[in-house]
């Protein structure tokens, strides 16, 4: 019986890949730093930057974006009629969906973008390979707890070849780096966050007392001596920041500053603020809530636009590309971000508010 005739005996199902441990595993890994989460770290920078309203929100609506936006697998192939190479999706490989199997494609993806946000750059750890030799599980290392000992920073020149994590050396074959096209803003405009806090820290100063700043004076009597009224000093501010009631003898007078409560609050120098602190992170101010007086917008749709080009997209970027080198993915395909499905289903979702509105306003009529 010749080879071409021989009878099939199972199923034409290919066999599952098997799966391997990552290159990194053995001398450099080390159980004690992967998964042990009560040795992450966020960062004294980044958590002094979040304490700022603008901050924290122009975080959260890039990380929103990101989180919302699937990864699609795509191949090339050339065209010729048109002489252009074309998009062909291809099937995901299983990681697409879920890269972290214990938490969820968004809290990764938005916590990656924390990194590159503050940072400038982002760390997954490869746990698991297929028996092609390509990552299909990952973890994320905080960006706050890898030490590079090769690149100090704050700018990166390329992917570090020498990495700590929590005091343990990895294997840089198994680390994903994502460098971001941006510095961190915790680097790059230090001053900006340090100056935002410092009006923050007044502004709640003036709020704990309902009366102004002032000037405490000696009108007459013996000279009081430099302790002296350093004591009534101390006593008198105790009293106006506690809401108490202040004595004052007949030699002593209070003046107090013709400071309105909105002068004493700073609002003008925390608008300004706001606004520094918006362009520092990317986002449109009119989305922090911060009106500039020149800058407009007609539609939510627009605004989300706004958001996405000038905001998300560079993160976007660097997330996709990163993902799709060779390290990751095998030479030819590519992942992309779908940003159609974060417009079209924000776009879906005004419509059937706006049909509500319109049904409930005839319902009414």
């Amino acid at each position: 019986m010749g080879i071409f005739t021989k009878p099939v005996t199972k199923a034409a199902i290919s066999e599952p890949p098997k799966v391997q441990a990552a290159l990194g595993f053995g001398g450099t890994y080390s159980k004690d730093a992967i998964g042990a989460f009560y040795q992450y770290q966020e960062g004294t920078a980044r958590a002094e930057a979040m304490t700022l309203a603008t901050v924290s929100r122009s975080r959260d609506l890039l990380a929103s974006v990101i989180g919302c936006m699937p990864l699609k697998m795509y191949g090339e192939m050339f065209d010729d009629v048109t002489g252009e190479m074309e998009e062909v999706p291809l099937a995901p490989r299983s990681w697409l969906r879920q890269p972290d199997p214990s938490v969820t494609y968004n809290f990764l993806m938005a916590w990656t973008l924390d990194d590159l946000l503050f940072y400038g750059r982002a760390f997954w750890y490869c746990l698991e390979r297929s028996a092609d030799g390509f990552p299909m599980k990952f973890t994320r290392l905080p960006a706050g707890s890898v030490t590079t000992l090769d690149q100090a920073g704050p700018v990166w020149f390329g992917p570090s070849k020498e990495i700590i994590f929590a005091g343990n050396t990895l294997d840089a074959r198994d680390v994903i780096q994502f460098l971001s096209p941006i510095q961190g803003i915790v680097y790059s405009s230090a001053q900006t966050i340090a100056t935002a806090m410092k009006i923050e820290q007044s502004r709640y100063k003036n709020a704990q007392s309902s009366l102004p700043s002032g000037v405490l004076k000696q009108t007459g009597g013996e000279p009081l001596s430099a302790q002296e009224l350093s004591e009534i000093g101390a006593a008198f501010q105790q009293a106006r920041l506690t809401n108490q009631t202040a004595v004052l003898n007949e030699f002593l007078s209070y003046d107090a500053t013709t400071a309105t409560p909105d002068k004493m609050l700073m609002i003008e120098s925390a608008q300004y603020s706001a606004l520094d602190l918006a362009r520092l992170c990317g986002v449109p101010p009119y989305l922090v809530g911060v009106a500039t007086g020149s800058y407009a917008y007609t539609s939510s749709e627009q605004s989300r636009a706004d958001l996405l080009i000038f905001g998300v997209k560079p993160y976007a970027d660097c997330l996709s590309s990163t993902l799709s080198m060779n390290n990751v993915l095998p030479r030819g395909t590519y992942v992309k971000f779908d940003y159609s499905s974060y417009l079209e289903e924000n776009y879906i979702a005004d419509r059937q508010s706006e049909d509500y509105q319109e049904n409930t306003q005839e319902n009414r009529a």
